[in-house]
């Protein structure tokens, strides 16, 4: 459950638009993207463990058309006459709480301080961490499962700033279901999935955590976990408290939830924070540094003015047609439930925002290894088990 469901919040009707699937995904599978137009906008990042298509030879051209791209149009580390390096962030998808830190950090100038012109662009066809993998972009939003499960296919990168440090994935059926009221009472439904299994495995663990069997069945998502719930054709499928919660608190439908850490699913999932490829770590440390450290500004500022972040992001992202009401009420959730750790800790210097938690990400990849959900570039079920330390680093930070 990585990139999961996106939602977008018109001001017009203050409701909710469904978008089409997103792409960051925890899912081991590598990315394919739906056709976006100007009313599509998406957060499911559950989808995010599930979105990910099993063609190598896809990815191949892929890869090869951005490399191509990436020649054309000079990307890279470049410096104005100024002085002022240009550098590319791209969005997991679309923007909202996750994304945050990095348009406050524009929006205040620290990027500016720190000698960086940053464009934060949409998610290219092939996916941030394709992006980032190839040089199309230098920097994109993405989580360490995500970094992980592509480096069994051959990607190069490393999380070089971890935002958030707990679970946010729930898993849930409508609150009118009344046969649910527990995760073992998912045996013999169905499941909303976009197809990865991981997500099967998750939820296999948290059923036979709860005294279940385990076994359901399955349906895939068209455009809505919730259209798809309201509609009968499933039974329950998955959210993130941060933001489908905050939606269905405010809007409807109203869900009954369940959290992995309750129900027998180790570590965290949800490693959410910002990604680089080696090259540009190896060749550009001070490029990078720059770039991570104002990046942590920026959601620090975010963290202890969370109403202030939220008009930023609204006023920064206008095409998002973001709802200020609830950008501001995801991020209460985020701190009150405090997803990115203890505000306390933060302001006493005991832990830094943006630290890296090796230990619980290892648990949750240990997880996906002995539920046999990694595959290779070709698909093949492999039983390398991705090691966090080698894939993060917190050098980078203030």
């Amino acid at each position: 459950m990585a990139n999961r469901l996106l939602i977008g919040l018109s001001k017009a009707t203050g409701g909710i638009e469904q978008r089409k699937p997103a792409l960051w995904s925890r899912s081991a599978d590598l990315p394919r993207i739906p056709e976006r137009d100007d009313d599509t906008r998406t957060r499911d990042c559950l989808m995010l463990r599930d979105m990910k298509s099993k063609s190598l030879r896809i990815c191949v051209a892929v890869l090869s058309a951005l490399v191509a791209l990436c020649m054309v149009t000079a990307c890279g580390v470049t410096a104005d006459q100024a002085g002022t390096t240009k550098t590319t962030f791209m969005l997991s998808w679309a923007p909202d709480t996750n994304h945050i830190g990095v348009y406050v950090a524009k929006e205040q100038g620290y990027f500016a301080k720190a000698g960086l012109d940053v464009d934060i662009v949409a998610v290219s066809q092939a996916g941030a961490e394709q992006a980032v993998n190839s040089g199309v972009a230098d920097f994109a939003l993405s989580n360490l499962t995500n970094v992980a499960q592509y480096s069994l296919k051959g990607a190069n990168l490393r999380e070089v700033l971890q935002v958030q440090r707990k679970p946010s994935a729930i898993w849930c059926s409508l609150a009118s279901n009344t046969s649910i009221t527990r995760p073992r009472d998912f045996d013999g439904k169905t499941f909303a999935t976009f197809g990865a299994s991981e997500s099967d495995a998750v939820i296999k663990r948290m059923i036979q955590f709860d005294g279940g069997t385990g076994t359901f069945d399955k349906v895939t998502v068209g455009t809505s976990t919730f259209q798809t719930l309201s509609s009968g054709r499933a039974d329950f499928g998955g959210f993130y408290a941060t933001w489908e919660g905050v939606q269905a608190d405010m809007y409807g439908p109203k869900l009954n939830c369940f959290t992995e850490p309750d129900y027998g699913v180790p570590g965290n999932a949800d490693t959410i924070g910002i990604i680089a490829n080696e090259k540009t770590i190896t060749d550009n440390p001070q490029f990078v540094r720059s770039f991570v450290q104002a990046a942590q500004q920026g959601y620090r500022y975010a963290y202890e003015h969370p109403d202030e972040a939220a008009e930023m992001l609204v006023k920064a992202a206008p095409d998002a047609n973001l709802d200020a009401d609830f950008v501001k009420r995801s991020m209460h959730v985020i701190v009150e439930g405090q997803y990115w750790g203890s505000p306390q800790d933060i302001a006493d210097g005991k832990l830094r925002l943006g630290a890296r938690d090796t230990q619980q990400a290892q648990e949750y990849l240990d997880f996906l290894g002995q539920a046999h959900a990694y595959t290779d570039a070709n698909g093949n079920t492999v039983d390398t088990v991705p090691q966090a330390d080698q894939l993060s680093t917190d050098e980078f930070l203030s």
